[in-house]
């Protein structure tokens, strides 16, 4: 065989193999899913029929809200930043990757880190 295709043979071999082993590679990084609770909560719901909503809250820094009510009860995650949340009488401050249930009842939260914090709300009322 011809020196020229003898290179191009192994060339093309070394391409197959390095191509299999990253098809490898990222089979294995796919199988490694990992999967975790943030938080479980039993709920009595109000209405057989449910509005679920998931909204996106920013808050600027040093920003608190008047007290307020949302129109159901859910799980709130912290995307970026650190929340103190006042709720029944308590206060707690939550950090990105946090996740906590807020009952519905009156509160307020603020912005207690130096940076922008976001919130995502997952709320469940009875359909209007």
């Amino acid at each position: 065989m011809p020196q020229k295709i003898t290179s191009r043979l192994a060339l093309l071999t070394v391409c197959a193999l390095l191509s299999g082993l990253a098809l490898n590679v990222q089979a294995q990084e796919q199988s490694t899913m990992k999967r975790a609770v943030l938080l479980e909560n039993k709920v009595d719901l109000p209405s057989s029929e449910i509005n679920a909503k998931v909204l996106r809250v920013e808050f600027p820094p040093a920003f608190k809200t008047p007290w307020h009510t949302h129109e159901g009860p859910g799980p709130r995650y912290v995307v970026k930043g650190q929340l103190a949340v006042t709720e029944g009488g308590k206060t707690h401050t939550y950090s990105a990757g946090e996740v906590f249930w807020e009952t519905g009842q009156l509160m307020a939260v603020e912005n207690v880190g130096k940076s922008p914090a976001e919130l995502i709300i997952f709320e469940m009322a009875p359909a209007h």
